[in-house]
Formats: structure tokens, sequence, C-alpha cells
């Protein structure tokens, strides 16, 4: 029997005067796995998810978290979730450890957990030898690690993660995928708004498409990128006269027309088959006598997703920090 889901939201509408920022918007989340939430600029990921984490309050619809309705008992909803916002919010004038405690004591925990709470966290993430220094001394990178580590204080069932790596150099944002992955792995649920698509892809179970509120596509990474046409293989010939030649041999292997690119000598085809199809494709060139400079068997990114279900990239959000998110567990 299926587990019932961990979110769950239903025609959720949201405005701000008179921009419509959710449309109707339905959402679930499975127990134990990562939703990947995804849009570009302005489609309304945040305010889907401050009005998950009680921070916003819906114009219509119904929204449940753990099994309670966020809008009926927002207390109890704050006590089983954890908010990592698109900025870290800690404190810069106390410690490391401070801000650990803080949020403890925020949530009513007993002294003498939180402390030992707050060293479990701060050796998890690498800050134990920065735990006295105050905030302000930190980096980018330590800062987010912070601010997740204060987002699990309590244990949550489940975790919000809006933009968590936003910022952080290539490393460091590595470093945080590792950390959601051992949390998934331990049972948590993780509902991640990313606009980086390398991200969805590599931690997310299932990918939810937004744009101007609205849901516009959901399933597998897998499964959106079929969406956009599968695998493509791509030759680029040594003669671009033997353009037509490589388009003629790529034929029988190809699943449509092919592509020709004079340009940059190039042909591309839509394949399926996985890499073996390019053992095909040498093998039908070079009996047609067609040199190759350079073949590549290319998948579809998220990126090709974004751009083909939305018509727009995925550019990194420009809005100014929202104070409502400063302090997210706050009862």
């Amino acid at each position: 029997m299926a587990s019932k889901p961990a979110v769950v939201a239903r025609g959720v509408v949201k405005r701000f005067g008179t921009v419509v920022a959710l449309d109707g918007m339905d959402l679930e989340v499975q127990e134990g796995t990562v939703l990947g939430l995804l849009g570009p600029n302005g489609a309304g990921k945040t305010t889907m998810v401050r009005i998950l984490a009680t921070l916003l309050k819906a114009d219509a619809g119904t929204a449940e978290v753990a099994g309670i309705d966020v809008a009926k008992h927002p207390n109890r909803v704050r006590a089983a979730i954890g908010l990592t916002g698109q900025y870290a919010a800690v404190d810069e004038y106390l410690t490391g450890r401070e801000n650990v405690v803080m949020v403890g004591g925020l949530y009513h925990l007993k002294p003498a957990y939180v402390r030992d709470r707050a060293d479990e966290l701060l050796d998890r993430f690498g800050l134990t030898d920065a735990a006295n220094r105050p905030v302000k001394t930190y980096s980018g990178g330590m800062r987010r690690r912070l601010d997740l580590a204060a987002s699990l204080v309590a244990k949550p069932r489940i975790l919000f993660l809006d933009e968590p790596t936003t910022g952080l150099d290539p490393r460091s944002r590595m470093g945080l995928w590792e950390v959601i992955e051992d949390l998934v792995a331990e049972g948590t649920t993780v509902l991640l708004t990313t606009q980086y698509l390398e991200e969805a892809d590599q931690l997310a179970e299932r990918v939810v498409v937004i744009d101007r509120g609205k849901v516009i596509a959901a399933g597998t990474s897998e499964e959106l990128k079929t969406q956009v046409g599968g695998d493509r293989i791509e030759v680029v010939v040594e003669d671009p006269a033997k353009l037509a030649a490589a388009a003629a041999a790529l034929a029988p292997i190809s699943d449509g027309a092919s592509v020709s690119d004079p340009v940059e000598r190039k042909v591309s085809a839509p394949v399926t088959g996985g890499s073996t199809v390019l053992v095909d494709a040498v093998r039908a060139l070079d009996e047609a006598q067609v040199g190759i400079a350079d073949i590549v068997l290319r998948r579809p990114t998220l990126d090709d997703v974004f751009l083909s279900l939305t018509g727009h990239a995925a550019e990194e959000e420009t809005q100014q920090p929202d104070k409502s998110n400063s302090r997210r567990r706050a009862r």
C-alpha cells in the first residue's frame, strides 16, 4: 500500500495585488523523497514554499504538510519542518554555535539536548573549528552550511530548501548535495527549489516544472527529457562536402530527419538505443567513406526542458531578500 504524501497542495492560489503568483497550483511530495520544483524567474516557486512553510497564507486552495492543514494548524506544521531560504538566515554577530542553540530555543527544546545537537550538527557540516567564531567571519559557503544545520536542529521530518546553493562555488555546492542525499537516505522528505538544472538532475526523484504559477510538466528528469526529443547523435565531418553522404548514412539508424550545419560541418539526428548507437553510426559512416572529425551522443538536459516547455531560460533569481524568510521556525 502506498504511503501518504508528506506534502499535498490542491488548487493553491496566491495574488499580490493584480499579480497572480500561484494560479491553482497542485503539488505532491512523497515521504522520504526529493521533489525538485523548477521554473523560470518569477514562476512562483518561492511563494509556494512560503505557503507550505506557513510564512504566507493562500488566497484559495488547500495544503497539508505531514498530514496537517497549514492554514488551520500552522504551529503544528512548524514543529514538523525545517526551512532554508535563498539567503542564509543567520545572525552574523553570534557565533555559529550560538546560532544553532538559538534556533533550538525557538523550538522550546531542552537545553541539554540542544547543546548536544549543536555539537553533532556543527561536526557534520564541518564547522566545529569555527563554531565559536562570529558568523560575520564566515565565508558564504560556511554561512549556507550553518543555515542548513540550524534548520535541522529539531530533526524535522520535512525539509524545504529554497535555492539552498545559490551563490556557492562548485565545491561547496557539491558538499551540500552530499548532505542532502544523506538526509534523504535517513528518511527526510525534501522539497527543493533550484535554478541549477544539474542540481535537480542529481538530487530529485521527481521534477515539477511551473510557469506563471501553474504546473506545466511533471515526472522524472528522464521522462521530461524524453518530451523534448530524446537522444541525438551529432557528427562533425572532416569534409563539408560529405554532409549529405553523412546524413544518408545515418538515416537507417535514426528516428527522424537529420539536420545539417555546413558552417560547423555537423549533421545531427534523433536516435534511440543509448551508447550502442555510436558503434552503428561509426560503422555506417565508415562504409559511406565519410571522414569523422568528432562524434558524440547528446542527451537533452533539463535546460532543454526549460526552454522547450516555458520558452524562458532558467535565470538566477533577482529579487531582494524577503524578511519573512529570516526566522523561519519561530512560533
